[in-house]
């Protein structure tokens, strides 16, 4: 029997795993099995416990791994790493697996992909080639594109990048992104049902995401102030934000957070909103705001304005739709200005998203599955050099 394992660690993580899980399990058979591992902050109920909507969504969880989760020093961070090399690499080694499927760029990954490596388990990668430059992600993405054996990218430009990074081009394949499919089909639940599912009457608001910038030295404190300012002097919307993820001052950001809720009335604070809800919420906000890659991947696809902070996603493919400004509160209102403006929101309308039409997990599935079954795969790498 063939047997691959998909690896999650966080909730924006599974979400665009989510439509491939299912699409590779309509493969299952006597001959093909799909494991679900589930580890990172899924399973610590101080990131919302978000296993539970994996199990929610119907779901079969196949591994729970407990790794250590704290992230507030560099030390932390590589503590962590360890923890989860040593893990996985257990798991590798007694599963032997015939391929696991990783996505992305955090830094687990990286110490999944290096228990991968040293168990000579195949890697199917989705989402290399992208560049973000003010986070560890951009080394961290490239990094796991070299260990990896067969590349899911979401674009062009992408799928470029990893050829130049010296890739063989019959390994790298451009579908657009999962992102794309759960759009179409998840975003189901209307403006007031969603609304009604955190509390909130029907209004006019933002939705938000603020993660840390792991490239950078500005004070965590600072930004976030700069942030919750502008949010302060916009009481005309309510701002709908959700906590920042496990990277190092991700911690911090969600304290900061949760103090404010205290005395901003129109923020509105939720540790995770789960796939449906967020994307849900997404396609009614008047504008989404943060750092966040959803901001540049799935928002322009509803044809909702981006207002994307600071540097952590720069170097992303974007759409028209996203402006870019500076972490200050002045920039950051200017921004809102624009994203409401007329002129704007003509601009979102008229948006085609570069990250494909909505059927790549079908597609991905597919290749996935008759790769595995094929079972003909070489692990030697041979560096392809652009002529």
């Amino acid at each position: 029997m063939k047997k691959i394992g998909i690896i999650t660690a966080t909730r924006a993580e599974f979400g665009l795993l989510a439509p491939l899980i299912r699409e590779l399990r309509n493969y299952e058979s006597d001959e093909f099995q799909v494991e679900l591992v589930v580890t990172g902050t899924h399973l610590s109920e101080v990131y919302g416990k978000t296993i539970d909507e994996i199990y929610s969504s119907g779901l079969r969880v196949d591994h729970e791994i407990r790794i250590r989760l704290q992230s507030k020093t560099e030390v932390d961070i590589s503590k962590n790493q360890a923890d989860v090399l040593v893990k996985f690499t257990e798991l590798f080694a007694h599963e032997q697996y015939d391929g696991i499927v990783i996505l992305g760029d955090r830094y687990e990954m990286m110490a999944v992909a290096m228990a991968a490596g040293n168990t000579r388990t195949p890697i199917f990668h989705l989402c290399g080639g992208d560049t973000t430059e003010g986070a560890m992600d951009e080394w961290i993405r490239h990094s796991i594109s070299k260990i990896a054996y067969m590349h899911f990218v979401t674009n062009e430009e992408s799928r470029k990048r990893v050829v130049q990074l010296g890739e063989n081009p019959e390994h790298v394949f451009n579908y657009g992104s999962t992102s794309i499919d759960n759009i179409l089909h998840m975003a189901d639940m209307s403006k007031e049902e969603a609304l009604r599912s955190i509390d909130l009457p029907d209004c006019d608001y933002a939705l938000c995401t603020y993660h840390p910038v792991t490239m950078e030295n500005e004070s965590v404190d600072d930004q976030i102030e700069e942030f919750l300012n502008a949010i302060r002097n916009t009481p005309e919307l309510e701002f709908i934000v959700t906590k920042s993820n496990a990277d190092q001052g991700g911690a911090r950001i969600n304290e900061l957070l949760d103090e404010a809720k205290e005395h901003i009335p129109n923020l509105h604070v939720f540790t995770s909103l789960g796939v449906r809800r967020y994307l849900s919420l997404m396609k009614y906000a008047k504008f989404v705001l943060g750092n966040s890659s959803s901001g540049i991947i799935e928002t322009p696809a509803f044809h909702v304005a981006t207002i994307n902070i600071g540097n952590r996603q720069r170097g992303r493919l974007q759409s028209e739709s996203i402006i870019n400004c500076s972490p200050d509160t002045e920039a950051i209102r200017k921004a809102m200005s624009l994203a409401l403006s007329e002129k704007h929101q003509r601009v979102c309308a008229q948006v085609v998203s570069p990250y494909g039409e909505g059927c790549a997990a079908k597609q991905i599935a597919k290749k996935i599955y008759d790769t595995v079954i094929d079972g003909s795969i070489d692990l030697k790498k041979k560096f392809f050099d652009i002529t």
